[in-house]
């Protein structure tokens, strides 16, 4: 078999950083998708140039329109094509014409459907391959691209400007990841929905955002791969640079026929799927929550060498649950030396629990938080640390978290927060600027410390630590 010629990472540049965007079906008609994209292209802030399309219309919300891309007066970076799909095959021709490279089809109505569907995506390739088009799509939500301003999708809203990289074969578990990260305080470098992956497929975003600087930890949710040698090669080559965490759907029977038939492409082995996500040291998430817990501690904090986590907890309950939790996970708990013992003895009162989990009882203040942490953070057989707080009489949070802060990075060891139950967003927000990721429940914080520890052993297997 001859070697496998990949197109080069860059080519996808003109989908995250262009300096021009062309609306073909673009419309004024509020609630039309080709109107959303419009509005979000404005009210995002999109620094660049904007083009309308559409031979219907000679102006749109005053601004000029064009009847075809072949009369716009420069040729622009990137084209986001909301036409019928029965129109897209001679849009692209056009497209081609033109001298664009990079298309995002939000049109649906291709393989994703009938026969005639699958007909008109393999002629929209043909078109793209005489031009040396990429495609995004079809079938997508579009692309997103928050540090450069660019919101080019028909989602409700953008999420928030941070460093982990999202694909998403489902447009729909974008719109809700998406309200889910704002919530969440999440940030993203890039947030694309590929819809039917007809050109740009996972193995490309993976080979991209492994090269993007912007990016420390690139996240997804697949439900198939068309090209699962490239996908296996990319994901190899990417996890020694940045980690990587996958939600792959379809992991019963009846998911991988649900997923087969939504996305009109087979879901392919789930074993074979879970050998290579474990062969190429990938996360792999069984929940939404386990996906984005998991890529917020691994966008911000440092993997975790060695086994043994220390539970710092003022509520007993919570740290039983969360010892639980990682017992369930392999995930070894310290077993504390007699010297860090008689240390943190000093600091509480006679009645904390004199082991791991660290229960420094429900009245410790920030004084008592501080301590601990400090003797827990210079502990050699602690290599991680979750710290929970339920709201309690003596609990500041916000001072406590500052101490979360301080002695993560004094001790430089990988860190999680539990605020148990509690919202707080000035304490929360504080700590997500450090890269320290806030969780409301411990099964939550134990999966992030997991999520640290595969990255840690990974890196240590393949002797890059």
């Amino acid at each position: 078999m001859g070697r496998l010629v990949f197109p080069t990472v860059r080519d996808l540049d003109p989908f995250f950083k262009p300096k021009s965007v062309a609306v073909i079906g673009a419309t004024p008609l509020p609630g039309k998708i080709g109107n959303i994209i419009i509005e979000n292209l404005y009210s995002d802030g999109f620094p660049g140039k904007i083009f309308l399309v559409n031979p219907n219309y000679q102006e749109i919300l005053g601004l000029k329109c064009y009847p075809t891309v072949l009369d716009l007066p420069e040729t622009p970076d990137m084209v986001v094509v909301v036409v019928p799909a029965k129109l897209v095959p001679d849009v692209m021709e056009q497209i081609g014409q033109k001298g664009v490279k990079a298309v995002t089809i939000i049109s649906a109505g291709f393989s994703e459907g009938d026969e005639e569907g699958k007909q008109r995506e393999k002629a929209v390739l043909e078109v793209a391959k005489k031009y040396g088009i990429r495609i995004v799509g079809p079938n997508s939500l579009g692309v997103i691209s928050p540090h450069h301003k660019l919101n080019a999708s028909f989602a409700r809203m953008a999420p928030l400007a941070g460093s982990i990289a999202f694909f998403s074969q489902s447009g729909a578990f974008c719109t809700a990841a998406i309200e889910y990260s704002v919530s969440e305080m999440l940030g993203f470098s890039a947030f694309v929905s590929s819809g039917n992956k007809a050109d740009a497929d996972d193995a490309d975003y993976v080979r991209y955002f492994a090269s993007d600087p912007k990016t420390t930890c690139i996240a997804a949710y697949m439900e198939s791969t068309r090209k699962g040698h490239e996908l296996f090669l990319a994901l190899d080559r990417a996890s020694r640079k940045k980690p990587i965490v996958i939600l792959k759907s379809g992991r019963s029977p009846r998911g991988a026929k649900a997923a087969t038939s939504h996305t009109g492409a087979l879901a392919g082995s789930d074993a074979s799927f879970d050998a290579v996500f474990k062969q190429t040291g990938v996360y792999r998430a069984k929940t939404m929550f386990e996906l984005f817990d998991a890529a917020q501690a691994l966008s911000g904090q440092p993997p975790m060498v060695g086994d043994g986590i220390a539970i710092v907890t003022n509520a007993g309950g919570m740290g039983v649950i969360a010892t639980d939790c990682a017992s369930d996970l392999d995930l070894p708990l310290a077993d504390l030396s007699k010297e860090t013992l008689d240390k943190i003895g000093k600091v509480c009162p006679p009645t904390w629990s004199w082991g791991n989990p660290i229960d420094i009882i429900g009245d410790a203040d920030t004084a008592r938080y501080a301590n601990v942490l400090q003797i827990v953070g210079q502990a050699p057989e602690v290599k991680g640390i979750l710290v929970i707080a339920a709201r309690q009489a003596a609990t500041n949070l916000f001072q406590i978290a500052k101490w979360i802060s301080i002695t993560a990075k004094l001790s430089s060891k990988p860190t999680v927060a539990c605020f148990a139950g509690i919202e707080d967003p000035e304490s929360e927000q504080f700590l997500d600027g450090k890269g320290i990721p806030v969780m409301s429940v411990p099964e939550r914080a134990i999966t992030a410390l997991h999520a640290l520890s595969v990255r840690g052993k990974y890196l240590q297997k393949k002797k890059l630590i």
